[in-house]
């Protein structure tokens, strides 16, 4: 596949590996980039910049292929400098950005050779993001896991709109997850998509615990909630027990500081990392309803461009007929 993403980041397939919080480490991102998309390491959970210099140098060793490193800003209570340091230093080829202002790090990147990709949830941030420098925006709809936007925009209408309203390459997310989803991206004008959700149900995602993918696996597309919409930050979580309390004492009006404890990263990681669903929750979007297997990254990539055979084929067949 080309599109401008495969050109830019020096990748196979235009498909991107989301940050995941706690979960993507080295071997998750090694394994994505040597399938052929684009792997990433997360920052943000990594206690010290000794420890991302640690993974990224993983990475490095268990591939030649391009990689990025995520920086969830504004979402973990504490500074990124000092592993936006790491990153620039090690000369990582891309640097993602999710949550906050982009602003600083846009400007950190200027004249150095990493591209710079954006999470947006809205046409006005997408052109924010383009005016102070991206290379691309990653332009997530009402339908992912993890934090996501406030007005509830689905990525069908979501992704036309901003690829209409920017000039740089559009990444797709929210609901995708197999060849199909990557298929109505690029019918939509994205060029590329990220996932998330899907890749957590791999064998490389070797940080989640059995329970986790289980879950996922056995979840419909119903089977999420959107926590947090009352503290503005919303985001999409597995049904737990833990992620249905949350819900009804925002339900009761509790504020930040009553539900801090709740939503906090130690709760996410008693469910992600030990599967206790009682008193932890795990982000996983809508698209749970289409995962039904735990592959190798290779062999849902491999899976991924048949899927996409299929339907360009079928959609020509269909247009044939029309014609």
């Amino acid at each position: 596949m080309q599109t401008r993403i495969t050109e830019i980041l020096g990748i196979r397939y235009p498909i991107v590996q989301g940050g995941l919080a706690y979960l993507a480490y080295s071997e998750l991102a090694a394994a994505v980039s040597n399938a052929g998309g684009l792997g990433q390491i997360t920052a943000m959970t990594l206690s010290t910049p000794e420890e991302l210099k640690r993974e990224i140098q993983k990475v490095k060793q268990m591939t030649n292929k391009p990689f990025g490193v995520n920086f969830a800003i504004g979402q973990h209570g504490r500074s990124y400098e000092d592993m936006l340091d790491v990153a620039i230093e090690e000369q990582v080829p891309a640097i993602s950005i999710t949550g906050g202002n982009p602003a600083p790090i846009l400007d950190r990147l200027e004249n150095e050779p990493i591209r710079s990709l954006v999470l947006v949830a809205g046409v006005r941030q997408a052109v924010k993001a383009e005016q102070l420098g991206a290379d691309m925006v990653m332009v997530v709809g009402q339908e992912g896991g993890g934090h996501l936007g406030r007005d509830d925009i689905g990525t069908m209408v979501l992704v036309p709109r901003v690829v209409e309203s920017v000039s740089i390459p559009v990444i797709a997310s929210g609901g995708i997850g197999n060849g199909k989803g990557l298929l109505a991206a690029l019918v939509l004008g994205a060029e590329g998509v990220e996932m998330g959700t899907r890749f957590i149900a791999t064998k490389e995602c070797v940080h989640a615990s059995e329970r986790y993918k289980e879950d996922i696996l056995g979840a419909k597309e119903t089977d999420t909630l959107v926590i947090k919409r009352t503290l503005g930050a919303p985001g999409r979580t597995l049904k737990t027990e833990l992620a249905q309390q949350i819900l009804d004492q925002e339900s009761k009006g509790a504020n930040y500081e009553q539900l801090k404890e709740m939503i906090s990263g130690k709760s996410n990681i008693k469910y992600i990392y030990e599967g206790n669903s009682v008193e932890g929750y795990g982000w996983a979007g809508q698209v749970v309803g289409l995962i039904h297997d735990i592959p190798t990254v290779q062999e849902l990539f491999d899976n991924m461009a048949q899927e996409l055979k299929k339907g360009r084929q079928r959609l020509n067949q269909l247009l044939m007929e029309e014609k």
